[in-house]
C-alpha cells in the first residue's frame, strides 16, 4: 500500500492530477475546529470539458473490458477500503464534521455498495423474445449509458457518491464527478485516489471541484453524459430535471431529493424500543440526513410517556468534538447551515410549538432542540430539517396518524411502531414513501434493497438490482433470418 492520502490540492482532470485553471481557490475547513484541510484551484468549464472529453474517450475500452476483470477491480477497491479504514474515517471526522461513530457507519455503507457493485457486471442481463412475425428473431442487449456525471451533497459524502460511482463503473460507464465544495475530498478526491489504487484506467473517472454557480448548469447541460446522477436538495433537483430533460441534450436523471421523515407511534407501541429508535434515527449525525426523523407523530394515549422518555435520553446526549468517542452530537456543517437551523428554531417558538428542550449554541455546535403540540401547518412540520432539532405531533388515533404522516411533499423515508406487526404492515402500505420501516428508525440504507422516495423526494432507485437498471440501457436488436413477406 502506498503513503497515506494527504495531499488533495490537485484534481484528478482528464487523465492526470492537475490544478483546476480557475484564478479562485478553495479552502475545506474542519467544521469543528475551523482548522484549514486542504486549499486548490477551483475548476473551470474548461476543466470541466476536458474532464468529459477524456471520460467519453476511456468508456469505450472501459465497457469492452470483460465483466470479470470490472468485478476484480471492485473487489481490489474493497481491499483498499478495508486497508486505509482508519484513514477514511480520520478525513470524514475532519472534513465533514463525522461523529467516529456516524464516519465508521459511513465507511461501511460506502464499502458494501462497492462489495455489492463487484456483483453487478455478471448480474447485467439482457433476454431474446419472441416475435409475431415470421423468421425474425429479438434480442435485447443491456449496455452501459457512457458517461455518467455525479453531483454529490455534503452530509455523506464518502457514501453518496460511491453510491452512483461504484456501480456506474461496474457496469461499464465513465463518472465524472461534481463534489460539494464543503467536502471534496472525502466526496471525490479520496475515492479518485482509492480506485486508482486498485488499477481503473486514467480517465474513466474524475473529480471536478468547483462552485456551483460557476459550472453547475454546465456540468447538466454538457453533450456528453447520458446521465445525471443527483443528490441533494429538492429545489436544486428541479433545476437539473429542467435542464436535463429541456435542453439540447435530453438525458436520464437518478435524483435523491429532500426528506420529512414520519416517525409514527401507534398506541400499541413499545415506548421504550420507539425511544431508542427515535434517539437514533434524529441525532445521528445532527440530523443532517435526507431520512433522519423529522416528524415525530404520537397517539395521544401515550404522547406524555413517549415525550417523557424522549426528552431524559436526548438531554444526556453528549455535544462536542466529533473524534471523542463519546460524543453523539457534533459541528454543524457550516455557518449557514447552522444559522438556517437558528431560524427555524425561532420560528418554531414563535409559531407557539412548546419548548421541551433547548440549549446554548456554541460556535457550529447545535445541542438538541424539541419541540411539543406542534401542529401540522407549523414550519417545522412542513420544512426539512436538517440538524438537531425535531417537533413532536399529537395524534387522535391510527387514521389521523397516518393523515399526519401523509401530509407532506416529500416521500422519501418512513417508520411505524406497534406490537401488531400485521397492523404495522397494513400502515407502513398505505404510506406515501418509497422505503418504510416497522419498529425501526427510518434511517435505513442496505446496499441491495431499492433506496429511493416518492413525490419531491425524487426519481429512481439506488442500490442492487434497481442501480442496475439506472445505470444501463437496453438495445432491441431484430434479426430476420428468413426473407419477409412485405405487402408492397
Amino acid at each position: 500500500m502506498s503513503n497515506r492520502y494527504t495531499d488533495f490540492h490537485l484534481q484528478p482532470l482528464g487523465g492526470a492530477w492537475r490544478e483546476g485553471a480557475g484564478e479562485r481557490r478553495l479552502t475545506v475547513t474542519n467544521p469543528f475546529t475551523q482548522e484549514p484541510l486542504v486549499s486548490l484551484a477551483l475548476a473551470t468549464e474548461q476543466d470541466l470539458e476536458a474532464a468529459y472529453c477524456a471520460a467519453e474517450r476511456a468508456q469505450s475500452d472501459w465497457a469492452e473490458t470483460p465483466p470479470s476483470e470490472r468485478s476484480a477491480l471492485l473487489l481490489r477497491a474493497v481491499s483498499v477500503f478495508d486497508a486505509r479504514k482508519e484513514e477514511i474515517i480520520d478525513w470524514l471526522i475532519r472534513e465533514s464534521g463525522s461523529t467516529r461513530l456516524k464516519a465508521n457507519v459511513e465507511w461501511g455503507s460506502a464499502r458494501a455498495i462497492t462489495l455489492e457493485a463487484a456483483s453487478m457486471p455478471g448480474r447485467a442481463h439482457g433476454m431474446t423474445m419472441a416475435s409475431d412475425i415470421p423468421g425474425k428473431e429479438n434480442l435485447i442487449y443491456r449496455k452501459p449509458l457512457g458517461v455518467v456525471g455525479v453531483i454529490s451533497p455534503w452530509n455523506f459524502p464518502l457514501h453518496l457518491s460511491q453510491r452512483s460511482i461504484a456501480p456506474a463503473l461496474a457496469l461499464g460507464n465513465a463518472v465524472v464527478v461534481k463534489p460539494a465544495s464543503d467536502t471534496p475530498v472525502t466526496g471525490g478526491l479520496l475515492l479518485a485516489r482509492i480506485f486508482e489504487e486498485a488499477g481503473l484506467p486514467a480517465g474513466v473517472l474524475s473529480v471536478v471541484v468547483g462552485a456551483g454557480r460557476d459550472i453547475g448548469d454546465a456540468f447538466v447541460e454538457h453533450r456528453v453524459p447520458r446521465m445525471i446522477s443527483f443528490t441533494g436538495s429538492t429545489q436544486v433537483g428541479r433545476g437539473i430535471g429542467r435542464i436535463a430533460s429541456g435542453g439540447r441534450f435530453i438525458k436520464k436523471v437518478a435524483l435523491e431529493l429532500g426528506g420529512n421523515s414520519p416517525f409514527v407511534v401507534l398506541d400499541d407501541a413499545d415506548i421504550e424500543q420507539a425511544v431508542d429508535a427515535a434517539v437514533m434515527g434524529k441525532f445521528l449525525h445532527q440530523g443532517q440526513i435526507c431520512m433522519a426523523i423529522n416528524r415525530i407523530i404520537v397517539d395521544d394515549r401515550r404522547y406524555d410517556d413517549f415525550v417523557q422518555k424522549f426528552v431524559a435520553r436526548v438531554k444526556a446526549l453528549p455535544v462536542g468534538d466529533p473524534d471523542d468517542m463519546t460524543t453523539v452530537i457534533g459541528p454543524i456543517i457550516n455557518a449557514s447551515q447552522r444559522e438556517s437551523l437558528q431560524a427555524r428554531i425561532a420560528r418554531a417558538r414563535e409559531q407557539g410549538a412548546t419548548v421541551l428542550l433547548d440549549g446554548d449554541i456554541r460556535g457550529q455546535l447545535v445541542p438538541p432542540h424539541i419541540f411539543g403540540d406542534v401542529s401540522p401547518d407549523m414550519d417545522i412540520s412542513r420544512e426539512e430539517l436538517f440538524g438537531p432539532l425535531v417537533g413532536i405531533q399529537r395524534a387522535c388515533d391510527e387514521d389521523h396518524a397516518l393523515k399526519l404522516a401523509n401530509d407532506s411533499e416529500y416521500g422519501l423515508s418512513s417508520s411505524v411502531f406497534t406490537s401488531d406487526l400485521a397492523r404495522g404492515a397494513r400502515f407502513a402500505r398505505q404510506l406515501q414513501a418509497g422505503m418504510t420501516h416497522i419498529n425501526d428508525m427510518p434511517v435505513n440504507d442496505e446496499a441491495h434493497v431499492p433506496f429511493g422516495g416518492e413525490k419531491n423526494s425524487g426519481l429512481g432507485r439506488f442500490n442492487g438490482d434497481w442501480a442496475i437498471e439506472e445505470f444501463t440501457t437496453v438495445q432491441w436488436i431484430s434479426v430476420q433470418h428468413s426473407p419477409r413477406d412485405y405487402p408492397f
